[in-house]
Order: structure tokens, then sequence, then C-alpha cells
């Protein structure tokens, strides 16, 4: 059904009083009252920064370039692994990239230090935002789940660590199925779990590339850009970009 001038108007205005950037105004307004669950990768929940604050602690003045490496190699080892069919888990690939990055720069990192930059994982808690946002969503009647590539053990610790027990109705990492976002077999996961259309799953993602997978499979997709980054070049845009929880939850809102 067209959208008319008084619905555009209504829905720019939701978006402008949210602070939620709305790219496609015709296709949210296609979707506006279908959205029944929300898959969130990892990290717009888990705020990874003490992870990258520890290596700063281990090694001064080099914790910055380290963690850069470490964490760009980190994705691409996930994905060539997947590519050349030599699956490992996110913790392994993680680690595997850690070890590639200090030998890159040189650095002493012995398997003390090592075993304290990966367990760091494992403390993660969330953004200061996250607990009342997913409150807010929860009473909303929003089913919730995690869709990452982080390991079932990283993603039940975050939600211990943060309290967040009984919030997330299923929790689904990627290694189930043995390979990574952005595969569309692994955005598949919400639609099975939820037991939804595609068209009444919202995802959230934390990294360019990943909305840009989300949006590729066919979900309406929100990208919640803490890191203030430009989207990624790969010919497709997320429906919606803001900086943080609450953004996302106004989206959501404007939608009913």
């Amino acid at each position: 059904m067209p959208l008319n001038r008084r619905e555009f108007l209504n829905l720019a205005a939701a978006s402008i009083a949210t602070g939620v950037l709305i790219s496609h105004p015709l296709a949210r307004a296609a979707t506006s009252s279908k959205i029944k669950a929300i898959a969130f990768d990892a990290f717009p929940i888990l705020d990874p920064r003490p992870v990258f604050a520890l290596a700063e602690q281990l090694f001064p003045g080099k914790g910055t370039e380290l963690s850069n490496a470490w964490r760009n190699r980190q994705f691409e080892y996930q994905w060539l692994r997947a590519l050349s069919g030599r699956y490992a888990d996110f913790w392994q690939a993680t680690e595997d990239a850690l070890v590639f990055a200090g030998e890159m720069l040189k650095l002493d990192l012995t398997s003390d230090k090592r075993k304290q930059l990966m367990e760091a994982y494992l403390g993660l808690k969330t953004w200061p935002e996250v607990p009342s946002a997913l409150d807010s969503l929860k009473s909303a009647g929003i089913r919730l789940a995690f869709l990452s590539n982080a390991t079932t053990k990283i993603l039940d610790a975050g939600i211990k660590n943060s309290r967040l027990e009984g919030v997330f109705e299923q929790v689904l990492s990627t290694d189930k199925i043995k390979t990574y976002k952005p595969d569309p077999r692994a955005y598949r996961m919400a639609i099975d779990a939820f037991g939804l259309k595609k068209e009444e799953i919202l995802f959230v993602a934390f990294a360019g590339w990943d909305a840009a997978g989300a949006k590729s499979f066919g979900y309406t997709t929100f990208w919640v850009n803490r890191l203030n980054l430009p989207a990624e070049q790969l010919g497709v845009t997320p429906d919606a970009v803001g900086q943080n929880l609450n953004d996302l939850v106004g989206f959501v809102k404007a939608q009913k």
C-alpha cells in the first residue's frame, strides 16, 4: 500500500524524535507492524572495550596497535576458515589472531598474557543503557535472542555477568552450524529458532559488514554504530542506524 504524505511525515518526525536515521522510509512502512522478535549480534549488547583496555595495560603504548591488528585478523581468520572449509570456532580463531598480531608487532606475548587477554572475553558485561533498553523491548512483547559468531560460552558468560538470565529466549552461536556470518545459513538460525517469518524478525548489528550481511539476507536491519563508522560499501544499507540501544527502542516504538 502506498505511503501517503501524512504517514510519511509522521514516520519522519518519529525518526527525528528518537535520533535514529531511517534509511528507507517506504521499506520501513511496509514492515512497520510486523516486528515480533529481535536477533542481536553479541556486541550491541556486550561491551568489548575492557579486552582492549587490558591490551594497553599489558603492553603500554602498544595496546591500541595490538588491539587493531588483533581485531582485524580475528574476523579475517573466521571468514577464511569458513571459505576454506577448515572451521575453527570463535575462541580458537580469536586466539590464533592474537598470536599473529603479537608476532607481527614483535611483542613479548607470553602464555600468561595471552591467557589474560583471551579470558577477558569471559568477563564482558553490557553497555550501560542495555538492561533498561532490553526491559523496554521485553515489556513491549518483543522476543529477544542472540545470534552471534561468538561461542555459547562467551555469550552465556556475558549474560551471567550482566544478570540477564531469562531475558533472551534463544542464545544462538554460529558454532552450532560450523560457519560464520555473513553466511546466509548463519542468519537463517533466527528464523528456525523463533519459528517466525523473515519479515517478522529485526536483526541488530554492531559491525557494518554484519548489518550489510543481514540486510542482504532479507532481514529488517538496525545498525548500532557505536564507533560512528561510515557504512560499508557492499551494495546494501541497513534500514536504520543509531548510536545505542536507546535509539533501537525508539525505532521499534516508532513502528507501532
